[in-house]
């Protein structure tokens, strides 16, 4: 997954001396969790699944998807899963990149399916960089810390153990429940497996809805729930190269045609400007709702903008923590420059690469004709480099039959706590399913610290009480979906 939004991370910061609904819930999540001795039989099996994939190691440049995937494929089988209904895939050249699809079926065959989606690559991680080794799962203080134990292979595992536990149970679902686990979401030019699925074996995964990462729980810096998120969109990502070339020539004849300064004009352009505000029926609802247990003129920049989505003033406010900012509209930045050939030449060519954040209606092409026209220099040229995936039209709609059984859910869990949609700035394998008619949602139950818990860095961790909390949570969802008419 990609971006938690720093300002849920600020609202909890703001939040963190307020009093909700749910103490009681509160005070339990704030305990450490059991020791291994005393969890249930269950959450045992879960554990020791949960242990295999993450100490499968699937970095890009020295896992294994494909044996990630091979071993969660044992498991289903085990557990009584068909052959027939396990589909291991790999696309030619990609050997290591491997995924799985599973299919529970369902008793109603007039019944759409429902697809639970999760990818079991992780980001690199250097063995002298960590207090511990990123690729053993260890439990210490309360958490488990391992490369991938939030990110996302807490999903994927709960995944795959609740089609197990389905299958081990007799559990007959009214629809097909489909799991699909994939790679390649965390590198950008690596083979993805969920664009994969989504353009070659569509009807394999053929759902009325997804669920997938994205979005989860927020606590306190008190271990206290404060946030349940549920993500319905997300921002496209796209980048764009600018170049200008130059016949160059001696540094000590220097002239005002320089490559160089072409391109940091240009850029220094695109920095001033602010695309114009937009929202979504999920990002307007955010603002909504935090906006009213928010204190202070952030709180109150929130409820303004979710009432009036033109709003200067309140998204100026809203645009000083920068994961607001990412939520307001379509955003631009630099992120690499290249430029000269010798420390005693005119540069011949200097480049950048403007990563931008496409908000849902908006086009790559419309973006790119924007930075065209903002650098305002014929030597500037402006191109669009390879999208990760199709730009979806518009967010899934939070419909009852989607929200009613979270909310449900939740509400016995974690009681008082509120319910949150987000568009997400970030961007996760959601984006290459919607647009293909699969509806994708980021809901997980799982709490995350407001520091984001090491996800991409270093010493990643997940809260024990959060993992077993999540799991519950989610094979109670998956059951309540899995019989709906």
């Amino acid at each position: 997954m990609k971006a938690l939004l720093t300002g849920v991370g600020l609202a909890l910061g703001l939040l963190s001396g307020t009093t909700l609904s749910g103490a009681a819930a509160w005070a339990a999540d704030a305990a450490p969790a059991p020791a291994d001795a005393t969890l249930r039989p269950d959450q045992a099996a879960f554990r020791a699944l949960y242990k295999e994939l993450v100490e499968t190691n699937t970095t890009l440049s020295t896992g294994s998807c494909t044996l990630a995937a091979e071993r969660m494929a044992n498991r289903l089988k085990a557990a009584g899963f068909a052959d027939a209904d396990i589909h291991p895939f790999a696309a030619e050249g990609h050997p290591k990149e491997g995924g799985l699809v599973a299919v529970l079926h369902g008793t109603d065959p007039k019944a759409r399916p429902m697809l639970l989606l999760a990818h079991i690559d992780v980001v690199e991680a250097k063995r002298e960089d960590w207090v511990r080794d990123p690729f053993t799962l260890i439990e210490e203080g309360g958490y488990f810390y391992a490369r991938g134990a939030s990110d996302d292979k807490a999903q994927a595992a709960v995944w795959v153990d609740t089609l197990v536990r389905f299958k081990t149970s007799g559990f007959k679902p009214r629809r097909d429940v489909k799991m699909a686990l994939t790679c390649g979401e965390e590198t950008a030019s690596a083979f993805n497996g969920a664009g994969y699925l989504a353009t070659h074996e569509r009807a394999l995964i053929d759902a009325a809805f997804a669920l997938n990462e994205g979005a989860g729980g927020r606590l306190d810096a008190a271990g206290k729930p404060v946030v349940f998120n549920v993500q319905a969109g997300e921002k496209f990502p796209q980048d764009y190269r600018l170049e200008v070339t130059n016949p160059g020539g001696h540094s000590s004849r220097p002239t005002r045609d320089n490559a160089i300064y072409h391109l940091a004009a240009g850029l220094t352009r695109i920095s001033q400007y602010d695309f114009p505000l937009a929202s979504t029926d999920a990002s307007r609802t955010y603002f909504a709702r935090m906006g009213a247990i928010t204190p202070g003129p952030m709180g109150a920049a929130m409820t303004a903008f979710s009432k009036d989505p033109t709003d200067a003033a309140a998204a100026a406010t809203l645009s000083e923590d920068p994961g607001l900012n990412g939520m307001l509209h379509t955003t631009c930045v630099a992120t690499m420059l290249e430029a000269g050939h010798a420390t005693n030449a005119l540069p011949q060519r200097a480049r950048a690469n403007v990563n931008c954040r496409i908000f849902p209606g908006t086009t790559a092409e419309e973006v790119r004709a924007t930075l065209q026209k903002l650098v305002d220099d014929p030597k500037i040229t402006v191109t669009t480099l390879g999208a990760r995936s199709e730009v979806s039209k518009a967010p899934p709609p939070l419909t009852p039959e989607i929200m009613k059984p979270i909310e449900t859910v939740a509400a016995r869990m974690w009681p008082g706590v509120p319910i949150i949609p987000v568009l997400q700035p970030g961007a996760t394998d959601g984006a290459f399913l919607t647009p293909v008619g699969i509806p994708t949602y980021g809901v997980s139950g799982l709490f995350g610290d407001p520091d984001g818990n090491g996800v991409h860095g270093l010493n990643e961790r997940i809260r024990t009480r959060s993992l077993y909390q999540g799991r519950d949570f989610m094979y109670d969802l998956v059951k309540i979906y899995a019989m709906q008419k």
